[in-house]
């Protein structure tokens, strides 16, 4: 096997010009590791903060960028029994996914589901296991609670729309235009909401009957904080994982008191690969089957060559996918 490999370097922090192809070592496995022979690469809101500066890679992780690949099997490292070399995964990673070759704790990988290209599998597993971390353990999301989820055409929103919906919660999302509304309607969502054109809280209200919402996921947070709060329902439990409106807000604190809500958030890529490994447990067991039936399904937006990876964040800074953005090898 050759020890060079096609990857992409974050040149300097800026636009998405600084993302250069180049030629760099294949990494070596480690113990618990599998080394994987990428085929597609998603494309995610913390690539891009990365690549600006804001988000840097955790201490011993690859700095190339890319969480979430698919791809065969290569070698496997010491200690290493559930995988082997010829099998085809999906999995979670701390970075490098931008990349031909890419390492990953074996505990990360998940088998493509039945019925899946290799691109359709690489869209998965950021999204996934933050959503299964987010909603149903911090947020614990039950049957016949009312979900709402900002951002509802992205990757993250795509995601929490059908998995809401698959385990018996009623759906509420924003986004902003009515082709985004239809499109976030046709995944499930049973109110779907142009912020643009309408006041998100009052049709809460409205739709709700005054009662809220019991979980909300959000990752704009910034002006959107203070109607948060007040789509609440009592013992609401709003979920934040991300601040693409900032991160500093203004907001009367009263209805946290008053409605008793619990207020939380939580990154993923830092976290212990123990942790990783239990969500990524839950997903075989709860989620994977529910793909295979075609109940929850991957929806792809646009697709590139690695090599192209600077026009796929442009793109993804547009904000006019609706879907997941991928990267081929």
């Amino acid at each position: 096997m050759t020890t060079l490999m096609t990857a992409i370097e974050i040149s300097k922090f800026g636009d998405s010009n600084v993302l250069k192809p180049r030629q760099m070592p294949i990494p070596r496995v480690r113990d618990g590791e599998v080394l994987i022979r990428v085929k597609a690469a998603g494309v995610n809101r913390p690539d891009i903060m990365q690549r600006m500066g804001l988000y840097p890679a955790p201490a011993g992780a690859s700095e190339i960028p890319g969480l979430e690949i698919s791809g065969e099997i290569r070698a496997v490292g010491k200690g290493v029994t559930e995988w082997a070399e010829g099998d085809e995964v999906c999995a979670l990673v701390t970075g490098g996914g931008y990349a031909e070759y890419c390492v990953a704790p074996a505990v990360q990988c998940l088998p493509i589901p039945k019925g899946l290209s290799m691109e359709e599998a690489a869209s998965l597993p950021e999204t996934f296991f933050t959503v299964w971390s987010n909603v149903f353990d911090r947020g614990a999301l039950k049957k016949g609670e009312i979900f709402m989820v900002h951002g509802g055409s992205s990757g993250i929103g795509v995601a929490a729309i059908q998995m809401a919906k698959a385990f018996g919660a009623t759906v509420i999302t924003t986004s902003g235009s009515d082709e985004k509304v239809d499109f976030c309607r046709e995944l499930g969502a049973d109110l779907s909401i142009n912020y643009r054109t309408q006041d998100f809280a009052e049709e809460v209200k409205i739709f709700t009957g005054g009662k809220g919402v019991d979980v909300l996921l959000d990752m704009i947070a910034g002006d959107y904080m203070k109607r948060n709060f007040t789509v609440m329902a009592t013992e609401g439990r709003i979920v934040m994982i991300g601040v693409q409106r900032g991160p500093k807000i203004t907001a009367n604190i009263l209805p946290i008191m008053l409605k008793r809500l619990t207020f939380t958030g939580s990154t993923l890529r830092g976290r212990e690969i123990e942790f990783k490994a239990e969500i990524a447990k839950n997903l075989k067991e709860k989620v994977w089957p529910l793909i295979e039936k075609g109940e929850i399904k991957p929806v792809i937006s646009r697709e590139y060559f690695l090599k192209e990876a600077a026009a796929a964040h442009r793109f993804l800074e547009s904000g006019n996918n609706m879907g997941k953005i991928i990267l081929k090898t």
